[in-house]
C-alpha cells in the first residue's frame, strides 16, 4: 500500500458542495482531485492554473455623470501633454490584449 497521508483544508461550504456535485458527475472523488491537483504541482512545478487579475472593462461614456467624464477627460489631456500617445494601431493591438476587444 502507498505510503498516505491526510490534507486538511477549509472552504466555504457551498463552494465544496458545488465542486463535490461537478467531481460526482465526473466520477472522481475528491480525494482524487485532491490527488490529481497535487500531481500536477509536481508535474508543472507551479500551479496548474492561469491566475491572473481580471481588467476592468472599458467603461461607456454614458454611463458615466459628468464629473466622471471631466476627470476622464483630464487625465488624457495631462497624459497627452506629457507626450505620454499612441497610434491608433497601438491603441487596437492594447484594446486587443487588455479587453479583447
Amino acid at each position: 500500500m502507498a505510503n498516505t497521508t491526510a490534507v486538511y483544508a477549509r472552504i466555504d461550504s457551498n463552494l465544496k458542495e458545488n465542486a463535490e456535485s461537478i467531481l460526482r458527475q465526473l466520477g472522481i472523488s475528491p480525494s482524487s482531485a485532491i490527488q490529481m491537483l497535487y500531481s500536477q504541482i509536481v508535474l508543472t512545478n507551479g500551479l496548474p492554473l492561469d491566475l491572473h487579475l481580471s481588467y476592468r472593462k472599458p467603461t461607456a461614456v454614458g454611463n458615466m455623470n459628468h464629473a466622471e467624464l471631466d476627470a476622464e477627460l483630464t487625465k488624457g489631456y495631462e497624459t497627452a501633454v506629457k507626450g505620454n500617445t499612441y497610434t491608433v494601431d497601438e491603441v487596437d493591438k492594447l484594446m486587443k490584449e487588455e479587453f479583447d476587444v
